[in-house]
């Protein structure tokens, strides 16, 4: 298993693709793309997550304010996700948001993510609120825990 910052036009169109693939056609989270102004900033990064060398998952990541970034859109293909591809792409998107001056992580959880995300040393703030026009855990981790 291996996760890595996607580089270039090919890179990026795959994990692109991934993301389509989960949230518009598996999940229609999003009804045409998942893509927004993020995906356009200089300062996201995304991530490829690999198994056996194949194209498997993703992440993205974002600076907002002071210290603080945003993970989001963690998809992984159907017939990976045994494979447990998940947590190495998380603490990969943590690991390089430390790297890159970060002290803290946010990310909007679907519900049913809740418990992986609390195993990974993440922490929910409030109640579930809306996200994307679906419900969602905000949740958070100090950069450097994990």
């Amino acid at each position: 298993m291996e996760c890595r910052i996607a580089t270039g036009a090919a890179d990026l169109g795959v994990h692109h693709g991934i993301r389509h693939a989960v949230f518009v056609a598996e999940q229609h989270v999003f009804d045409r793309s998942d893509r927004d102004v993020h995906d356009e900033s200089g300062s996201t990064v995304h991530v490829l997550g690999l198994v056996d060398g194949v194209p498997a998952g993703t992440v993205r990541l974002f600076p907002l304010e002071g210290g603080v970034w945003q993970g989001d859109r963690l998809a992984v293909l159907p017939p990976f996700r045994a494979k447990l591809l998940g947590g190495p792409l998380v603490r990969f998107a943590v690991a390089t948001a430390g790297a890159l001056g970060g002290h803290r992580m946010l990310a909007h959880v679907q519900p049913a993510n809740g418990a992986f995300f609390r195993r990974l040393g993440w922490r929910q703030l409030g109640e579930p609120e809306l996200y994307v026009g679906l419900p969602h855990l905000l949740m958070d981790i100090q950069l450097g825990a994990s």
